[in-house]
């Protein structure tokens, strides 16, 4: 069924009796030409282009869970390009191209939203750094702004320029970034994968792999063993875990990260703002709630739930920018388990075990890279050849010093 004006008013009309469910709920099969690891963003994204761009129909996309109860919807939903790096940022600039046709081509409503976002400076030293990173941008084709104070305070007059630790001297904008829906992109990728042939398998946890000699031939899940010729791995914050059971000892470690929404409020901010001097992001979703975040928690854990001095860091931070938020009651928080990798960038590779694909090291840009990710992932598990976007991405960089080191922080985990 394709969504349009017509079919809501004829179904309108029949009462809501004609509406099918967007997926359906298949059993396993035996086998099949590609097994994805991973029903989050990531994982569907990768099995509709590989369905969609390289006609590999014979998929399945396994889930522990439900689809999207892992990282997906538990994220601050922000989409951006605005990276300095080459291995970076033709990849986001890929990934931002494709949320602009994204609803279009998957016939759903994700509520992509380009409504601006704004890094903001606080000294001489940081504009020259965004001013740096804004040319990078332009050389690659990206947008980028670099305003003065008087230039941000056009947009948000509310926020405390005159703090006498943090001045705000000015900011640089990409006006093509924003926010998206993280659930509706869950479920329109989904829906476009399964009408595809995609099967998606949920409650169906992995347990471990099938092998011959070195090669992984499949795996055995909760609802029995599976083959396939090519399993792929997209499990976020759980890829130590599950490559564990390959054998693979991988360089990522899993952090919490931390999100925060507030109670419902009327129009404040229309874009993304982040703080300079620490930390700390913002922007309203459609409902009203402040949408908010800063720091990893900074130790180990798959846990998803968070602990109080990181609560305490990142209201500071807020507060700092932004002193009306003191009268604004915290609705709910939440944590996502990262994989954080050891420079701060991803991986899109194979693994030493043939037959084993990689999409892990996220860090804190795994939603907005969604489309990119699932579409070079989809090509290396198609053509076993690095998409051209995502070929410094690889595994051994960290044996062989190829780093994408965006923030000069060197191979720490927690600092990225």
């Amino acid at each position: 069924m394709r969504y349009s004006v017509l079919s809501l008013l004829l179904n309108g009309l029949t009462g809501q009796r004609g509406w099918r469910p967007a997926w359906r709920e298949p059993n396993p099969k035996p086998a099949y030409d590609v097994i994805i690891v991973g029903g989050g963003g990531h994982g569907l994204a990768t099995a509709y282009y590989l369905a969609r761009q390289h006609g590999i129909r014979n998929v399945a996309v396994i889930e522990k869970g439900y689809i999207g109860s892992g990282n997906a919807g538990r994220n601050t939903t922000i989409i951006r390009s605005n990276y300095l790096l080459p291995g970076n940022e033709p990849f986001y600039e890929w990934s931002m191209k494709l949320w602009e046709g994204l609803e279009q081509e998957l016939n759903y409503n994700a509520m992509v939203s380009q409504r601006g976002v704004l890094n903001l400076y606080h000294s001489d030293a940081q504009r020259d750094a965004y001013a740096r990173r804004g040319n990078a941008m332009r050389l690659h084709g990206v947008d980028s702004e670099l305003l003065d104070a008087e230039g941000v305070r056009a947009m948000y007059p509310f926020l405390d320029f005159a703090n006498a630790r943090f001045p705000i001297r000015g900011g640089l904008l990409q006006r093509r970034g924003g926010t998206a829906r993280h659930d509706a992109v869950v479920w329109g990728y989904a829906r476009a994968a399964d009408a595809l042939g995609v099967d998606i398998l949920q409650n169906c946890e992995v347990t471990g792999f099938l092998s011959e000699g070195d090669a992984i031939t499949g795996v055995e899940t909760t609802r029995g063993p599976v083959r396939a010729k090519k399993v792929g791995l997209a499990v976020a914050g759980s890829t130590s875990r599950v490559a564990g059971k390959a054998g693979l000892r991988l360089p990522i470690e899993s952090h919490v990260l931390q999100a925060f929404v507030s109670e419902g409020l009327k129009p404040l901010i229309d874009g993304v703002v982040t703080f300079g001097a620490g930390h700390f992001y913002i922007s309203q979703s459609d409902k009203g709630g402040l949408v908010f975040g800063g720091d990893i928690d900074g130790y180990n854990s798959y846990a998803q739930r968070g602990n109080l001095p990181v609560i305490e860091d990142v209201c500071e931070g807020g507060m700092a920018l932004m002193p009306r938020l003191g009268r604004v009651r915290l609705l709910r928080h939440w944590g996502g388990i990262m994989d954080m990798s050891m420079d701060g960038s991803p991986i899109i590779d194979r693994t030493p075990r043939p037959g084993l694909y990689l999409n892990a090291g996220w860090c804190y840009g795994g939603f907005k890279a969604t489309p990119a990710s699932g579409w070079c992932f989809a090509h290396l598990l198609a053509r076993d050849e690095a998409h051209e976007t995502a070929r410094a991405m690889r595994l051994d960089r960290f044996r062989t010093g190829h780093l994408i080191d965006e923030k000069g922080v060197g191979a720490q985990p927690n600092l990225h």
